[in-house]
């Protein structure tokens, strides 16, 4: 998967309410960052995922 906003690889997915995208380490926000790969967080109407590491 692609970054939604650069094109570059994703590293997870961020979902506010009724906005969401895939996106790289460039445009994470700090939830996500904050992640270990492959772990998830849900809070209210908030998503966040950091994606499993294939290396």
């Amino acid at each position: 998967m692609k970054c939604e906003y650069c094109e570059k690889e994703a590293v997870g997915y961020q979902g506010f309410g009724c906005c969401a995208a895939y996106v790289c380490l460039d445009h994470a926000d700090n939830f996500v960052l904050n992640l270990k790969p492959g772990e998830k967080l849900s809070s209210g109407e908030c998503y966040f995922e950091r994606f499993e590491t294939t290396e």
